[in-house]
């Protein structure tokens, strides 16, 4: 049956199948051809796996994101970052770091992290001298940490599939995600030092801009703190979290900033509906695949395979992260999360990784893989913002890669950068 499975999971995906439509294709023709399981069993392992109150978390989230993005919050965030860091070479580069950095903290998604932050910084940098290109990757690379840095949809899929505490992996974020930031702010102001990006951009910090800017984003600033401080004060659950999230961006945008209007909620809506839909076709069809690796014995003989090329913990995570940042390129994140969690997960344990450990390095490994091609929806968000194809996009989001990669590697072999903070609050041992 494992032979079904991958052979139709191999050709579908080279002919260009959707992802969902490569998963159900390759559960539905092993079961059908090389076992005398009835096809309704795959079906009921696919509502079950939607039957979550969790997976609640998604939708909602999806359209905080939407609602931030029209509201007027991501403007607010960017005009106080760039009272803060205006003066130094790169600022404007460094400005949309910075505010993808604040944005993630309330979107839990890449995709909309660029398209917020994106779509008003792009512009910006091309209008400042920066190369169209340059931007482009920049926003592309830079919307990772929208799934590193809580709340975070990818935590959510994680935490469910691998039967670990969702607040804890909030918690563990933190701190990758800012080294994630830092990075990237690294390669801005170098970049911009030898092009000479952004020559007459440099301002002068001036502390009543400052204050007026940050009066003007506090209503931005304290949603994090609504939506994490309930979270971690135990007020409500990461999926009621969400909902919180939906009601005070949409108070925000409407009440406060008033760029938001009755009117474009039902497009707001349908965006967001048309995102859920498709990231829930791939939780189910993955469930599915998964349900029938596992019948197979598959994940414990990858497992077993892995844990056996060497006793060395960091040779072994070495390996698991050049596949998670190989197979990332070719694949959508909900789906390897899915997918991959119940093989990779029992391994790290193995050689003495803790859960949530492994939950940020395998998300870490991902999100940065959303800005490599052929599969990368940030890079693909950051195309259609600038209207450049996406090998102009590519050549120019090396550095930043790298930057990325370098943080991974810290992330992996120093423990305390994700487990400190879960730890200090009592989420785990």
């Amino acid at each position: 049956m494992g032979l079904y499975l991958f052979l139709t999971f191999t050709i579908t995906a080279i002919m260009g199948f959707p992802i969902w439509a490569v998963l159900a294709a390759s559960g539905f023709v092993a079961l059908e051809f090389a076992s005398n399981i009835p096809l309704i069993v795959i079906v009921q392992r696919m509502f079950t796996a939607a039957d979550s109150f969790a997976l609640l978390a998604i939708p909602l989230f999806m359209v905080a994101g939407n609602l931030m993005e029209s509201g007027g919050i991501s403007k607010r965030l960017i005009d106080f970052c760039d009272s803060i860091i205006g003066n130094v070479p790169g600022s404007l580069s460094m400005v949309g770091v910075l505010a993808c950095m604040f944005f993630s903290a309330i979107s839990g998604s890449g995709p909309a992290t660029v398209a917020a932050i994106g779509g008003i910084m792009i512009p910006s940098m091309v209008k400042a001298g920066y190369d169209k290109a340059y931007a482009a990757a920049l926003m592309s690379a830079a919307g990772a940490m929208g799934v590193i840095i809580p709340p975070s949809i990818a935590m959510v899929n994680f935490g469910i599939v691998g039967n670990v505490s969702i607040s804890a992996l909030f918690a563990a974020g933190f701190l990758p995600g800012i080294l994630i930031g830092l990075g990237m702010m690294v390669v801005c102001y170098f970049t911009a030092k030898k092009y000479g990006y952004g020559a007459s951009e440099k301002k002068k910090f001036e502390l009543k801009r400052a204050l007026l800017s940050f009066r003007s984003a506090i209503p931005a600033l304290i949603m994090p703190i609504i939506v994490l401080g309930g979270i971690y004060g135990g007020i409500f659950t990461p999926t009621e979290a969400a909902g919180v999230a939906v009601f005070t961006s949409f108070f925000i945008g409407m009440f406060v900033y008033r760029e938001l209007s009755i009117k474009q909620l039902p497009a707001l809506l349908m965006k967001s509906g048309r995102s859920t839909a498709i990231i829930m076709m791939i939780i189910v069809t993955a469930a599915g695949f998964g349900w029938i690796m596992t019948a197979e014995r598959i994940p414990d003989a990858i497992a077993t395979y892995i844990t056996s090329i060497s006793d060395s913990r960091i040779v072994i995570m070495i390996i698991i992260n050049i596949f998670l940042l190989l197979i990332g390129t070719f694949m959508e994140t909900t789906a390897l999360i899915f997918i991959l969690t119940p093989i990779l997960l029992p391994a790290a344990i193995h050689i003495g990784v803790h859960p949530i450990h492994f939950g940020i390095i395998m998300i870490t490994n991902l999100a940065i893989s959303m800005s490599t091609p052929p599969v990368g929806v940030n890079l693909f968000t950051a195309c259609g913002i600038a209207k450049l194809p996406l090998e102009a996009i590519f050549r120019k989001i090396v550095w930043a890669l790298v930057a990325n990669i370098v943080v991974l590697m810290l992330i992996t072999y120093v423990e305390p950068i994700a487990l400190t903070i879960p730890r200090m609050l009592g989420l785990i041992r």
